[in-house]
């Protein structure tokens, strides 16, 4: 869907498709087929954006392939579908039983980061609208933090200056400016917006950012006005903002939040979890850890725990668990409530679906609630829906 800011700035808000299962181009455009014009259909939309998540199976047919490239862009046209934003953040198989911190890899030492985000880059300059200004291809902040030693983060400083001369040469040839998006993440290198801005001090701010993920502010307890403050005072571009909201147990200490916490400790997807104690961010590296361990402290209703665990927009958890979705609505409106847009890639990322305790009999039923609620945040703040 789109939107045009006060100030005159499209923005375009998405649904990432890393929540569907699909690592070859046969299963990416069997599930625009399967999901995504299904969502479009329940949201009584013309045009429906989606984030696509290219596996590196499927990025190497598709930049190898300038036919293949084809069929993809007509196949989303056919369906009422634009892509104007990829996530290649999972490089592959983040769909397997058990992924954990093999997420992040190869991390940005790793010459084959550099090529499958600038591989990325290319595929979005060709399947970008005709009338979009430019495209967004979101990462991993760097790396995993340990083991994270000298050599290996000159390494990355190293590729970042690659990708930014790759995306520069790109331009040039194509006419379509694509920016990279860091995004901060409890646990990597990269946690908060304050080693956002001391990791990227250096970087080309022309095409290399940060993608903002709202679950990865809320668990790091970083308030949304304070944090896009600092990345606006040290110029550093909110690229793209992945809209999702993360778990909260407002009393870690009562049995009902300890048990519904139980519930969404499962075993594919890693869930750092996060409270303050004598106003220092503590935390640990998975929801079990917090269950299980001594990691982490439970004081009572003054000390919430915070979890990674990307949680439906529109929808409560088992109670008494709430989600950080008013912390979502400030950050939207920090970005877009003001005089000027600060950010015009939107996308709900939402890929924990299948793993909820109850998943839903109806996934493009939810997916198309998360949309709407999205929407409705956005023309509160004054947007006005493009329907051209």
């Amino acid at each position: 869907m789109r939107f045009r800011h006060p100030d005159g700035t499209p923005v375009h808000l998405a649904y990432c498709s890393n929540v569907h299962q699909a690592e070859d181009l046969a299963g990416v455009i069997a599930q625009l087929g399967a999901h995504a014009e299904p969502v479009r259909e329940r949201l009584g939309v013309g045009r429906l954006g989606i984030g696509l998540w290219l596996a590196r199976t499927a990025v190497t047919e598709l930049a190898a392939d300038k036919r293949a490239l084809t069929t993809l862009k007509g196949e989303l046209a056919a369906r009422g579908l634009e892509t104007v934003t990829l996530n290649a953040f999972p490089y592959e198989g983040f769909h397997r039983e058990v992924v954990k911190k093999d997420v992040y890899l190869p991390d940005w030492a790793d010459p084959a980061r550099l090529t499958y985000t600038l591989d990325c880059a290319r595929v979005l300059a060709a399947l970008l609208p005709d009338d979009a200004r430019r495209g967004s291809v979101s990462t991993l902040p760097l790396a995993w933090r340990t083991p994270w030693p000298a050599d290996r983060a000159d390494t990355a400083r190293r590729a970042l200056d690659q990708l930014a001369a790759g995306l520069a040469e790109l331009e040039s040839d194509t006419g379509r400016r694509i920016r990279v998006g860091f995004e901060p993440e409890p646990g990597c290198v990269v946690e908060t917006t304050t080693q956002a801005v001391r990791e990227f001090a250096d970087v080309d701010r022309d095409r290399l950012g940060v993608c903002l993920d709202a679950c990865h502010l809320a668990v790091q307890f970083e308030e949304p006005g304070e944090a896009l403050g600092r990345l606006a005072d040290a110029g550093l571009p909110v690229v793209k903002l992945q809209a999702s909201c993360a778990v909260e147990a407002p009393d870690p200490t009562d049995p009902r939040a300890r048990a519904a916490l139980r519930e969404l400790a499962e075993r594919r997807f890693l869930h750092q979890t996060r409270t303050v104690s004598d106003g220092t961010v503590i935390g640990v590296d998975d929801l079990p850890d917090a269950l299980d361990g001594e990691g982490l402290p439970a004081t009572g209703p003054g000390s919430p725990w915070r979890t990674h665990f990307h949680a439906p927009l529109h929808a409560a958890p088992e109670p008494p668990l709430r989600t950080t979705a008013d912390q979502l609505t400030s950050v939207l409106t920090g970005l877009l409530g003001g005089p000027n847009a600060v950010c015009d890639h939107i996308e709900v990322e939402t890929y924990t679906w299948s793993v909820l305790p109850r998943p839903p009999a109806d996934l493009a039923a939810g997916i198309a609630a998360e949309l709407t609620w999205a929407r409705d945040r956005l023309t509160g703040m004054g947007l006005k829906e493009d329907h051209s």
